[in-house]
């Protein structure tokens, strides 16, 4: 079994994919519009060219994502997605990245458990927390 996560956006998942990337280092996979699908005749023209699909690999791990028609999106809230690095430096440099153009919920910093960490909201509306914990 596996399980990933998968990110709806308001049509700049490739966009945010493109972005993640460069900042968690990873590697977008796969990219596909709903132009590109069987269903592309029952879209509306200015969602073709949106994101049906994509895959993101960041350190063995999967991300995925979609551009979901407007009727089927809802505003992503009740969870987080986790980044864990091993340095205090990575963490910030993340977690500035990340926040640019979003809001900071919880400043990066260093706590009881953490050499630092912090909480944020994105630009593209996705939450993130943001943890520079050593390996036990």
């Amino acid at each position: 079994m596996d399980v990933n996560i998968y990110l709806s956006f308001d049509g700049r998942c490739a966009e945010a994919f493109d972005f993640y990337a460069r900042v968690l280092g990873g590697t977008v996979e796969s990219k596909h519009t709903w132009g590109e699908t069987p269903q592309a005749g029952d879209m509306p023209p200015d969602q073709r060219d949106k994101i049906m699909h994509a895959q993101l690999r960041v350190a063995g791990k999967l991300i995925m994502g979609a551009d979901a028609p407007p009727q089927w999106r809802s505003k992503p809230e009740g969870f987080s997605v986790s980044v864990n690095v091993a340095d205090a430096d990575e963490g910030r440099r993340v977690f500035e990245a990340l926040a640019e153009g979003g809001e900071v919920k919880m400043p990066f910093g260093p706590t009881f458990w953490a050499k630092g960490f912090g909480m944020l909201v994105d630009r593209y509306e996705v939450p993130w927390m943001v943890n520079a914990q050593p390996a036990a």
